[in-house]
């Protein structure tokens, strides 16, 4: 019996099971299954080939959280966040979730009620609040034009080269004209001079984007904002502004309170931010908010009642996890404003100290001062021996993600190589990387490689 026992043990040991000896499924679905420990193993061990996300550096998305958050992940992951019906707690404190945010994005109290609701909702992340956003906005738009009789066909969105690619989604999902604003070498934004050109009366939004993926920095969106104001003034055309805070909102509300750049600019109407970046939530969760009801259009809201009573409902997805909706409600009780302040502070110390080791070198440039977001975007002073695409790659080895890329059009002649600092991105790692980053140079600069130019044909993909 015992030595039954020892064999039943051994059998169990994974790599000596039965579904260990043979190619594991990828087209069709096995016949039979397999233990649940050996399933587990064989995904477990696939992705020991992926990045470390400790050490991906080119992606904003939280990668950390504490023992109790991931518990509360664990134990609130089969709740559907569409169905408020059956789960009316949920819906309570994603308006709670929204309130906050509507709080910290400075939204105007209706009636001067401050425990008013704000208007918005959690998305899956920014592109589907963007989405959102824009798409009231155009509904507006064509209301209007309509009710004065005017042609509402030709839509168009004003937006620079720096935007995430789920601004140009939109305009070719949703058929409305994309006026894009190039960009071109030493200038990475767009400002008032740029957007003015390109207004018309068929202007559904303007867009602008606080803290670029591409370089960290902000569009000039209190000059944009006054020129909307002229624009509304002398024209009669009240264009809004949404504001792209995927990567900079919650920097800018906790580092630069100070600064206006929100719902108190009179032209903006609607942000998004990414709950899932520096709101300090797993992925995915985004938030879009609304500076009053007026801007979402009655007939965007669908009221559903298949789910077991009528529910409204205002997204581009359906059904998804509540779990990230209470973790930042969770993250809000648990650190307050006062902790999310420290953190900021910290993750902005950091990335400064970093960028201070990196040009003591003396081979790098900084694109863009680290005031407003925790990006350091390096170009080589001289790229003539090699390039930031040899040195990722060198760094890769070492386990660290870091991303290189051209800039948009018509600064695509600049490439860059970028390290997002994040909140578990602590001194210690930015040392260790300087010290990283260093070891790869000189490897290249006594193997003298042959220069290798950046990839120039295929899809262009804006960096995450």
């Amino acid at each position: 019996m015992l030595k039954l026992q020892k064999h039943q043990n051994f059998a169990e040991v994974i790599y000596a099971s039965r579904e260990m000896r043979h190619g594991v499924p990828t087209t069709d679905i096995p016949e039979e299954g397999m233990a649940a420990q050996t399933a587990q193993r064989i995904i477990l061990d696939e992705l020991n080939f992926d990045a470390n996300p400790a050490l991906n550096t080119a992606s904003f998305v939280t990668v950390w959280m504490e023992p109790e958050a991931d518990e509360l992940l664990k134990r609130t992951s089969d709740i559907n966040f569409i169905d408020f019906h059956e789960y009316p707690t949920t819906r309570t404190i994603h308006q709670r979730v929204i309130n906050m945010m509507g709080n910290l994005l400075n939204a105007p109290a209706a009636d001067g009620d401050p425990e008013a609701a704000a208007i918005g909702t959690a998305t899956v992340g920014s592109s589907e609040a963007i989405m959102l956003a824009l798409l009231a906005h155009k509904w507006s738009w064509r209301k209007q034009r309509q009710a004065q009789g005017l042609d509402a066909s030709k839509p168009n969105v004003i937006f620079g080269a720096d935007v995430h690619s789920c601004w140009e989604k939109f305009a070719l999902y949703f058929d409305v004209e994309a006026r894009v604003v190039p960009l071109q070498p030493g200038k990475y934004v767009i400002g008032p001079a740029d957007v003015e050109p390109l207004i018309d009366e068929n202007t559904i939004a303007v867009g602008v984007v606080v803290g670029t993926t591409f370089t960290g920095q902000n569009d000039d969106f209190t000059g944009i904002n006054d020129l909307l104001i002229r624009v509304r003034e002398e024209r009669g055309w009240d264009i809004p502004i949404h504001v792209d805070g995927a990567s900079g909102g919650f920097i800018m509300a906790f580092v630069h309170p100070e600064i206006a750049w929100d719902f108190r600019l009179a032209q903006v109407r609607s942000i998004n931010v990414s709950n899932h970046k520096y709101g300090l939530v797993y992925p995915g969760m985004g938030c879009v908010i609304f500076r009053d009801a007026s801007c979402v259009a009655e007939e965007l809201i669908f009221k559903i009642n298949y789910l077991g009573g009528e529910m409204q409902n205002f997204s581009l997805n359906f059904s998804r996890s509540a779990s990230q909706i209470f973790l930042q409600y969770y993250n809000f009780l648990r650190l307050g404003r006062e902790g999310y302040r420290r953190i900021m502070a910290n993750i902005m110390r950091n990335a400064r100290h970093l960028a201070e080791r990196i040009l003591a070198s003396g081979r790098f440039e900084l694109l863009a001062d680290i005031n407003y977001l925790p990006v350091v975007v390096l170009r080589l002073r001289d790229d003539s021996r090699y390039t930031v695409f040899q040195i990722c790659e060198i760094l890769r080895e070492r386990g660290w993600s870091v991303p290189a890329y051209t800039l948009p059009p018509d600064a695509e002649t600049v490439a860059v190589m970028r390290v997002v600092v994040k909140e578990n991105f602590s001194r210690d790692m930015a040392d260790i990387f300087a010290r990283d980053l260093e070891n790869a140079i000189q490897r290249l600069e006594t193997d003298r490689p042959i220069r290798r130019a950046p990839p120039v044909d295929g899809p262009r993909h804006r960096p995450c």
